[in-house]
């Protein structure tokens, strides 16, 4: 039976082991595996930018998405917003995404080394140089893109917007 993106795991968000009976399941079928990851604190539209991007360039998606103590190492204290079970979930839902794993560490070097996806897809605040996990894909044969990013759209930036909003401010 050939592999089905999206199968067998209810809402998408998966653990190690089912992602990399997943993997597996891709390889064998000769299916594109495609990995991004980020933290996706607020989820906006510079973000569904760069999944269907990454969704275009294969045919399974899968996002690693920061748990809270590497949110926090990486953006600072009061940070994440909301929960990585309740970020996953809403990565999860998007259309182009087909399976989300919430991983712990700084960086998702080590993940990448044990699925060592056929593309891994970063956002246009990257050079390919410093892409954690580059250097294993392209030793693979992979690809590593990079993805514009939509002008205007960060989640610093809606953090400030709303911060400004909250003390009085307009939105401008």
């Amino acid at each position: 039976m050939p592999f089905i993106p999206g199968d067998g795991v209810s809402g998408g968000v998966v653990g190690e082991e089912d992602l990399l009976r997943l993997r597996y399941r891709a390889k064998r079928d000769g299916l594109r595996f495609v990995f991004t990851n980020g933290c996706f604190d607020l989820l906006h539209a510079g973000h569904l930018k760069v999944l269907e991007e990454a969704k275009r360039r294969g045919d399974v998606l899968v996002v690693g998405v920061n748990g809270d103590d590497s949110v926090r190492c990486l953006k600072g204290e009061g940070r994440p917003l909301t929960p990585a079970a309740h970020r996953a979930a809403l990565v999860a839902a998007l259309a182009p995404v087909d399976h989300v794993i919430i991983f712990h560490e700084e960086t998702p070097a080590r993940l990448i080394d044990l699925l060592i996806p056929d593309v891994l897809v970063k956002g246009g605040d990257y050079a390919v140089a410093d892409i954690v996990g580059a250097e294993t894909v392209i030793a693979a044969g992979g690809e590593v893109a990079v993805v514009p990013l939509l002008e205007g759209f960060s989640t610093s930036a809606l953090i400030e917007a709303i911060v400004r909003l909250g003390a009085g401010g307009s939105q401008e």
